[in-house]
Formats: C-alpha cells, sequence, structure tokens
C-alpha cells in the first residue's frame, strides 16, 4: 500500500513563503500524474497544481505565479513552494496521486496524503 506523508505546513503572516513536502513510500513519479489540493471546512475541495509523468506543470488560476511545483524523483517526494500567501490560501493542503491525468483534476485519487495545515494571517 502506497503511502503518501506531507510535511512543510504551519503559520505564517500574509505575503510570506511556505513550502510543502509530500513524501512516497515508493517510487510514484514514472507511473503516476500528482497534485496539491487543499479544503476549507464548508467548502469542496480544491485543486491547487499538478505535475504529470512528463513532468508538466498546471495551476488553478487562484495560485499561478505564487505557487510552484516541482519533484524530486530520487527522493521520491514532491514540493509546493508557496510565495506571496493570502489569507484566503489557509486551508489543510493534501497531495494526491493517480494514474489519470484526467481524473486526478477531476479530484479523484488513488492515493492521498493524511494533509497538513497551512494558517495564513493577515
Amino acid at each position: 500500500q502506497v503511502q503518501l506523508v506531507e510535511s512543510g505546513g504551519g503559520s505564517v503572516q500574509s505575503g510570506g513563503s511556505l513550502s510543502l513536502s509530500c513524501t512516497a513510500s515508493e517510487n510514484m513519479y514514472s507511473a503516476y500524474s500528482m497534485g496539491w489540493f487543499r479544503q476549507t471546512p464548508g467548502k469542496e475541495r480544491e485543486g491547487v497544481a499538478y505535475i504529470d509523468r512528463d513532468g508538466s506543470t498546471t495551476y488553478a488560476d487562484s495560485v499561478a505565479g505564487r505557487f510552484t511545483i516541482s519533484q524530486d524523483s530520487a527522493k521520491n517526494t514532491m514540493y509546493l513552494q508557496m510565495s506571496s500567501l493570502k489569507p484566503e490560501d489557509t486551508a489543510i493542503y493534501y497531495c494526491a496521486a493517480h494514474t489519470s491525468r484526467a481524473l486526478l483534476r477531476g479530484g479523484v485519487a488513488i492515493y492521498w496524503g493524511q494533509g497538513t495545515q497551512v494558517t495564513v494571517s493577515s
């Protein structure tokens, strides 16, 4: 059973930066599309950024230009570098994986991490 473990969440002031990591229990990146999602109470989970097997990346409009997704296959780790953070970025952030690029972008994942809290204060 593959496990995804997020780390790096925390609290930061508006305009600050945080970096999240998602470490997989095995090498995912040659076979899976990977992504970061976020969710706040009362709202649907939102796809934030995706990285595919060929290394191509996609971002939600709300984070484009501020967030950067990347991966280090040697470390089985995916990253989300977040800068110019805003209070509306406050959420639990999850990493996820699916063999289907389309399904992942539809919010369907084979594997989910447990989530890490990001809090941005004004």
